[in-house]
């Protein structure tokens, strides 16, 4: 899985250096209104909203605006927002994940499916796609944070499942409802991580050639502008070379 590991670090450098942040801060921001209104509102006592608040910092979201958030679930925001998954094709018929948050369930899915069909894509039916997935926990930390065996052998003590090391970094799976442990653990030996996140890890991966990769870089950064779309996540494979050139 080299190339989509790779795509993961190009993704996340890219992020920080061209993402809106208000519209960044705004979907973060959301997720931990809605994590807050679902459990407590302390952090400490609320996994999936410790886990939100992680990962807003490790996109450099101001304190401030994570309060601000928390309070909101607290007015009563949050109470009308779905989460709903989509799932399709793209180019070279790579499996797409498409996960959203909204209050307008028929808004999201016409904006979803125009943007399928207006990049080369295809909307399928909920577990079209969602069988070539395992959902798991992930942990991403630099590679200055220590050497290969080091980051093995302290994942293997924190509960983790597998490990892949590259000089772009360490990335670290979990079962997914681990993952507020497992992470805990690793805060102790390691340091904080740079995202601590629930994923759609590919246990089947397509091929793309470059004309297909520009292809998906359109589609994805078209899903993702849209204010209702929290994550996209895709199966694809890419070679070094491939991911070089875009």
């Amino acid at each position: 899985m080299a190339g989509h590991s790779k795509w993961a670090n190009i993704q996340h450098r890219k992020g920080r250096q061209d993402a809106v942040r208000s519209k960044l801060f705004a979907k973060l921001g959301k997720e931990i209104t809605v994590a807050a209104k679902m459990g407590d509102p302390d952090p400490d006592k609320n996994p999936r909203l410790r886990l939100a608040v992680k990962e807003a910092r490790s996109n450099s979201v101001p304190k401030d605006v994570i309060d601000r958030a928390i309070k909101r679930s607290q007015a009563g925001e949050g109470d009308d927002y779905e989460e709903i998954r989509y799932e399709g094709y793209g180019p070279n018929g790579v499996a797409i994940i498409v996960e959203a948050m909204t209050d307008n369930r028929n808004r999201t899915a016409s904006n979803v499916r125009s943007t399928f069909t207006k990049y080369g894509g295809n909307l399928g039916e909920t577990g079209s796609v969602g069988f070539m997935f395992d959902r798991k926990g992930e942990i991403v930390y630099p590679a200055e944070v220590g050497d290969g065996d080091t980051v093995l052998m302290a994942a293997i003590e924190a509960g983790a499942e597998d490990v892949e090391s590259s000089e772009d970094g360490h990335m670290i799976w979990c079962v997914d409802t681990d993952l507020n442990d497992v992470s805990n653990a690793l805060e102790t030996e390691l340091g904080e991580s740079e995202a601590t996140r629930l994923v759609w890890k590919p246990t089947t991966t397509t091929e793309m050639d470059l004309e297909a990769m520009e292809k998906l870089m359109k589609l994805i950064e078209a899903l993702e502008d849209d204010d209702d779309v929290q994550r996209v996540t895709t199966n694809f494979e890419a070679s070094d070379e491939v991911l070089d050139q875009l």
